[in-house]
């Protein structure tokens, strides 16, 4: 019975491990990142997952028009990985 509970206990505690180093972390920043993303606006210059650069011309439900360069490009804005300088898992890009 004793070496059953203790069984049980470092099961738990392994879960507990899991949960707060990984589960936990994973889903703070998913939701930073839906938070980032809901947030662009007309004018935020944004990169992309593809490394396209470019300052947000128009905005639409799921996606954005945006001017890099001389072109005017549509994006998904699942694809945004930055805004400004706050990348998509809120850390300050460099």
């Amino acid at each position: 019975m004793n070496t059953q509970l203790i069984i049980v206990l470092q099961l738990f505690g392994i879960g507990a491990v899991f949960y707060f180093l990984i589960i936990r972390p994973q889903g703070q920043a998913r939701k930073r990142s839906a938070e980032m993303i809901a947030a662009i606006k007309k004018g935020d210059e944004i990169t992309t997952a593809g490394g396209l650069v470019g300052r947000v011309k128009e905005v639409k439900a799921e996606r954005l028009t945006i001017e890099s360069g001389t072109s005017t490009v549509v994006v998904d804005r699942a694809r945004i990985i930055r805004v400004g300088n706050t990348t998509a898992d809120g850390t300050a890009a460099s």
